[in-house]
């Protein structure tokens, strides 16, 4: 049996409403619903859903990072960080043709902000 898509990203977070700032009021993902300690977020134009669960988040920078597509790199990075987000690379565009940043989320996890298109 093969997989047919991906259906959502679950972070651990320490803050949910802190984390709230972040994925829901910068980068945009809309609000679906929340019940006791998650609160589950749709990925705009995709069937994909984030789901922040307050529980004690492990982070580190070779786990899982997502990367969300947006129109403006620079401008986002810039609205992330000032919601908490810490830049570890800057924007640049890469060789692959697009134009990228990486973060890390106030509880530490690495996502990556992107914008153009892949060779």
């Amino acid at each position: 049996m093969a997989i047919r898509g991906l259906r959502r990203i679950i972070v651990s977070v320490a803050d949910r409403q802190r984390s709230l700032v972040l994925y829901r009021d910068v980068l945009g993902l809309t609000e679906k619903y929340s019940a006791g300690a998650m609160t589950m977020l749709a990925i705009p134009g995709t069937d994909v859903e984030m789901l922040l669960h307050e529980r004690p988040p492990t982070s580190g920078p070779a786990g899982v990072a997502p990367s969300f597509l947006v129109d403006d790199v620079d401008a986002v990075c810039a609205a992330a960080e000032t919601a908490g987000a810490t830049v570890i690379d800057p924007p640049a565009d890469q060789p692959w043709g697009e134009r990228q940043s990486v973060l890390t989320d106030p509880d530490g996890h690495v996502f990556c902000l992107t914008a153009g298109t892949a060779v």
